[in-house]
């Protein structure tokens, strides 16, 4: 079967519930979208904003609260809030890529502990870390077993090589500057080749089920594992999945009876928050971004701007200001389209109002290096 591109911005769309909010628990909400970046405290809570009918933010502070979903290091070598009962599978299937990435750095080789250091301190460390502790409470207890003050890098490589979860400190999106860490109630195996080659074709069906169809080089973009490991990976997965072929003619890859819609499917505007997955989750960006605005979007830092949706594909930003809910669109947008915005605009201001009115204000000197383009204040605070 080939699919079109519009096939595919459709079917994941469908997939990410931003067709329509959904009527879904909290729980099975995250399970639906896999995992949700979290790099900023306030986007998960955006993610779910769209995506959920009727969220209510209380859910989702209980949630971390008690450690039903949980925000710790996982795919990208970034944050990531997940449910409890995926995050080891999740870490397990990234192990490979974090160690290299932490243990193997110049900064944490320059402290002189070895592989096997780590390995033998993690360990001890979750034990530390059953109770909620902060940065530098964990960073002496490392003085303490390395017997002399920590050399440096050491701390940096271990509180994210280790598998710590972030505490939550109560602050207005759960988690603020000050960072925390507490140890999961299940601890991910580390180190372990066949664990971390299971726990992969878990995820790479989980991804397959959330954003498919999908290539090798999609799913490595997603977790950040190497081509070769997804591409043997699959090879395990033959009788548990099915193959397509993408509009340049690329492999794709699915899950059995993965939901396929319609070109035509009507896509409501949306207003995404800053780096959701879906603008992420994919080697080649344009199934949601057009190629044209992809460097507006994702800035050279990383940082990825909160988006407007329309007709499925981004096609401009918003921002929180004093004024309200302010929206720039990249290219002219009919009048009906602009009321649909503002619609949800007017609904986001509201859901901000008794949190953060301002929400993503320390990102507002991109704004300053935008071309110039159409903006409406949408919404008022």
């Amino acid at each position: 079967m080939e699919m079109t591109a519009r096939e595919l911005n459709r079917s994941t769309l469908g997939r990410q519930m931003l067709l329509q909010r959904e009527p879904l628990g909290l729980e099975d909400a995250v399970c639906r979208v896999v995992a949700i970046q979290a790099q900023h405290p306030a986007s998960p809570y955006l993610a779910l904003w769209n995506r959920i009918d009727d969220f209510d933010p209380a859910e989702l502070d209980a949630a971390f609260n008690n450690l039903t979903v949980v925000k710790a290091t996982m795919m990208r070598i970034t944050l990531h809030a997940a449910l409890a009962d995926d995050y080891p599978i999740f870490r397990e299937a990234t192990e490979p890529t974090i160690l290299a990435a932490r243990l193997r750095d110049r900064r944490f080789k320059a402290s002189g502990l070895s592989e096997e250091d780590a390995a033998t301190l993690v360990p001890a460390l979750l034990t530390a870390a059953e109770t909620p502790q902060s940065a530098a409470e964990l960073s002496a207890w490392l003085e303490t077993q390395l017997g002399e003050a920590a050399p440096k890098g050491a701390w940096w490589g271990m509180r994210q090589y280790a598998p710590l979860l972030r505490a939550p400190t109560g602050e207005t999106w759960s988690f603020g500057a000050g960072i925390s860490y507490i140890a999961p109630r299940i601890v991910p195996v580390l180190d372990n080749p066949e664990v971390a080659t299971a726990s992969l074709q878990t995820l790479i069906l989980r991804y397959l089920s959330g954003f498919g169809p999908a290539s090798v080089a999609d799913i490595a973009q997603f977790t950040l594992v190497q081509r070769t490991r997804v591409r043997e990976a699959l090879a395990g997965l033959a009788a548990e999945t099915v193959q397509l072929v993408g509009p340049s003619g690329e492999e794709l890859f699915d899950i059995p009876g993965g939901q396929l819609l319609d070109e035509e499917t009507p896509a409501p505007p949306r207003l995404l928050g800053m780096w959701d997955n879906i603008l992420l989750a994919y080697f080649v960006r344009d199934r949601i971004i057009p190629p044209e605005y992809r460097q507006i979007v994702i800035r050279r830092n990383g940082d990825v701007l909160p988006t407007l949706l329309v007709d499925g594909y981004v096609a401009g930003i918003w921002r929180a200001t004093d004024q309200g809910i302010e929206a720039t669109a990249f290219h002219d947008l009919p009048d009906d389209v602009w009321a649909a915005l503002a619609e949800e605009a007017q609904q986001l201001a509201t859901f901000l109002a008794d949190r953060d009115p301002q929400v993503y204000a320390r990102y507002g000197h991109w704004w300053d290096k935008l071309p110039d383009f159409e903006t409406r204040v949408l919404a008022s605070p």
